[in-house]
């Protein structure tokens, strides 16, 4: 029963976590986490040893449903341009719900400015498999120079992400209209 209950304080934590930070920032305290969760300090020093690993935590349980929310699946079809192009089309999507707060590990790595923070890691992995997605489907279409094509595509996400995330710009249509002339300018497929 123990397992149980420990199973569900962690998931508690983390799902309390994923929202706080994303809303408010990684600055939020540790009271107000528990709070939220419903958990006790104790109970979650004994899961975690700090803040910091909870925030990584939760980052790392986030990254499949951040996957699968920009990157098209592995069943759909489609040219490398098409499957470029997707990523920015669920981008924009996303950008147009009134909870959108932009890209939670752009904004990690952000606020925490420090490398080597447990969080800053996860956030660095996230943003290097999507540099990655964006460099192997630059490469199946033929693009002269692969990894500076995935560089300018990674520089219109984040930046989307952000003026979206803050307000700033609405991005229906203005993403895939960059990332089409990126890809014309590209010789990508």
């Amino acid at each position: 029963m123990a397992t149980t209950d420990k199973a569900s304080t962690r998931d508690r934590l983390l799902d309390a976590a994923a929202e706080l930070f994303y809303r408010d920032g990684v600055s939020l305290g540790v009271e107000a986490l528990c709070r939220s969760a419903g958990v006790s300090k104790r109970s979650m020093y004994q899961l975690f040893a700090s803040k910091d690993e909870v925030l990584a935590a939760s980052l790392a349980r986030r990254l499949p449903e951040y996957e699968a929310r920009f990157a098209p699946g592995p069943q759909e079809t489609g040219s490398p341009r098409a499957r470029i192009l997707h990523v920015f089309e669920r981008l924009e999507k996303a950008s147009a719900e009134p909870s959108y707060r932009g890209c939670p590990y752009l904004a990690a790595l952000v606020e925490l400015k420090d490398p080597e923070h447990p969080a800053s890691v996860v956030a660095r992995g996230a943003k290097e498999w999507l540099l990655d997605f964006f460099r192997t489907r630059a490469e199946e279409g033929g693009a002269r120079d692969p990894e500076l094509l995935a560089r300018q595509l990674m520089l219109v996400f984040d930046g989307a992400s952000a003026r979206g995330g803050a307000g700033i710009e609405t991005l229906d249509g203005l993403t895939t209209e960059t990332v089409t002339a990126l890809l014309d300018a590209s010789g990508a497929r």
